[in-house]
Formats: C-alpha cells, sequence, structure tokens
C-alpha cells in the first residue's frame, strides 16, 4: 500500500520552502554587498537579514511538520487550509517585521503570535486525532 502524500502540507511546504529561499538570499546578497563573510560585521541590515531567516527556520518547520502529520492522521481538510494559510501569513508577517528593524514592530509581534497559534492548535489536532485512533 502507498501512504497518501498530505497534499495540503506539502504545498505549505512548498510557498514557505521559497519564502525560505528568498531570506537566504537576502542574507547572501547582504553579505557580499557588504563584505562580510561571518556574523555580521556591525551591520545592522546584515543583523536583521540573518535575524529573519534565523526565525523562521526556527519556527516555520515544527508547524509544517504538525500540519503535515495532523493532515496525515485524517484531520479535516478546511482546518489543515485555514491553519497553513494563517501560517503563510504569520511567516510573512514576522519576515517583513524582521527585515525592517530588530526592534519589536507590529508584523513581528503578530507572526510570532500567529505562528505560535498555529503550532499550539496544529498540535492539539493532532493529540485529538491521536487519541481518536486509540
Amino acid at each position: 500500500m502507498t501512504p497518501a502524500l498530505p497534499t495540503v502540507s506539502a504545498a505549505l511546504a512548498a510557498v514557505l520552502g521559497l519564502l525560505g529561499a528568498l531570506l537566504v538570499v537576502r542574507v547572501i546578497v547582504t553579505r557580499v554587498r557588504l563584505g562580510v563573510n561571518a556574523g555580521d560585521g556591525g551591520h545592522a541590515v546584515l543583523a536583521q537579514a540573518i535575524r529573519a531567516h534565523s526565525n523562521f527556520a526556527e519556527h516555520a518547520p515544527l508547524a509544517v511538520l504538525l500540519l503535515a502529520l495532523a493532515e496525515a492522521s485524517g484531520a479535516v481538510r478546511w482546518a489543515i487550509i485555514a491553519l497553513g494559510a494563517v501560517l503563510v501569513v504569520a511567516r510573512l508577517a514576522s519576515a517583513w517585521g524582521l527585515n525592517h528593524t530588530l526592534g519589536p514592530s507590529q508584523p513581528r509581534q503578530a507572526g510570532a503570535g500567529l505562528t505560535l497559534l498555529v503550532t499550539v492548535v496544529a498540535s492539539l489536532l493532532l493529540l485529538y486525532r491521536a487519541a481518536m485512533m486509540l
């Protein structure tokens, strides 16, 4: 038997993969432009680009994994789509906020809060699905 691919989560992972690639390109271009090979060289713009990418790498994979597992366990499709859409908006807001300031900003705070919400809801959904299969 061939396992079914969680298609909604796969599409979500692809979209977020492209966002992650854009964040990496921004770091690379900024490093080349400033001539900095390691660290941020004391340049705020490079620190912002590095932090935006790092924040993405810290939070997006877990949320996508939880959504994929919830989808594979049979969670309702609309819930995965809704949570995935919220996650994309959250990661875009966070990336935008972090690329504009290292201090507090509404987009950054909204991105963090929405990403946490998706992670918690997806975790609870997955726990519910697991309990129903026992």
